[in-house]
């Protein structure tokens, strides 16, 4: 598994280590976008970051993402002709066949704008559009935890539940480009059911198992009187901060924790039973620490058993649940794979 660069810095491999052809990946997030120069066997050969200052507009963003992969490629001694394509990865709602943003939630200032053709003006090279989420999973589908299989599904626990899905090598895009959106299945119909993050849909998954759902459960037990650690920031609590304590041993921070499992098993459970990816991927902040922490392992593992519970056996024995392997590195990566597969289906 190729290592890649988990800070804001150029990271720099040497040249004559590089296979071509050579791909740009780029991520938007809320706050930043990440920019990656990638190779053909998906090693980082460079990384820079810049603000994504989303009050300035998409098309000023663009502007200086095409600047920051000028800054980059001449930091490697490459130009833009050394460049096969370049994978652009945004969030919110799109129409992908169309290079457009629709209207992302947390970018007011970017909706119904074409992103594709902005990019491509500044910088003269073909770009490969998908959603960040998408694209992640691609990232880890390519080169992460997925690198074994030709199916997977990837669950992004943030704010909200992002995902992806891959079939046979193939990355679902969907009819309105809303294909792969996970973290909208629902799994609790009933009318008071709680509202996801994106949207305001009652019964989501995204509005158990987010982040954000975390804490607002969290928030609603410890005012209602529950015996934790945590009573004293009933009203600032944070998935992190649940972790912490779980992780000093705090009971009811462990249940809690232990039904946000439930939950995303519950949804999982619907995801195998739609597609059988045969892999399950765990990404996103909302880890609880992963693989390295006694509190995510418990966490993984109680997915497993209620999946295991919900699901049929052999179906059970025959699909893997597991953590992302690329961190924050996984956007910028999985662009850039989406770009490297449209520039073969274009040879």
């Amino acid at each position: 598994m190729t290592s890649q660069p988990n800070d804001h810095s150029v990271a720099i491999q040497p040249n004559e280590n590089a296979k071509s052809p050579l791909f740009l990946g780029v991520d938007v997030g809320g706050t930043g976008i990440k920019i990656g120069l990638v190779d053909n066997v998906g090693t980082t050969l460079g990384f820079v970051s810049i603000p994504t200052e989303e009050p300035k507009g998409p098309d000023d963003a663009m502007r200086r993402v095409a600047a920051a992969c000028d800054t980059l490629l001449t930091s490697l001694g490459y130009t833009r002709t050394d460049v096969a394509r370049v994978g652009l990865g945004t969030p919110g709602s799109q129409n992908i066949a169309k290079g457009l943003l629709i209207e992302p939630p947390n970018h007011p200032h970017w909706h119904h704008f074409p992103i594709v053709q902005s990019l491509e003006e500044k910088l003269g090279l073909k770009v490969s559009f998908a959603n960040d989420a998408n694209a992640a999973a691609f990232g880890e589908f390519w080169i992460g935890t997925g690198e074994r299989f030709h199916s997977m599904v990837l669950l992004t626990l943030g704010t909200g539940v992002g995902s992806g899905i891959i079939i046979d090598d193939h990355l679902v895009v969907g009819h309105n480009s809303f294909g792969g959106e996970c973290g909208h299945i629902i799994i609790d119909p009933s009318p008071t059911a709680r509202r996801c993050v994106w949207g305001g849909g009652r019964g989501h998954l995204e509005a158990y198992a987010s982040a954000s759902a975390v804490a607002a459960r969290a928030k609603e037990e410890l005012l209602a009187g529950a015996s934790s650690i945590l009573a004293p920031e009933a009203q600032t609590v944070t998935a992190k901060r649940l972790y912490e304590a779980a992780s000093q041993g705090d009971a009811w921070s462990l249940g809690l924790i232990d039904e946000t499992a439930d939950y995303l098993a519950i949804g999982i459970t619907t995801i195998v039973h739609t597609v059988d990816p045969g892999l399950v991927v765990l990404g996103g902040a909302m880890n609880f620490g992963g693989a390295k922490s006694p509190v995510g392992q418990r966490f993984l593992q109680r997915i497993r058993d209620s999946f295991r519970k919900l699901s049929f056996e052999y179906v059970a024995d025959g699909t893997t649940i597991d953590f992302a392997s690329l961190g924050g590195d996984a956007g910028y990566l999985g662009a850039a794979g989406i770009a490297r597969t449209e520039y073969q289906k274009s040879l």
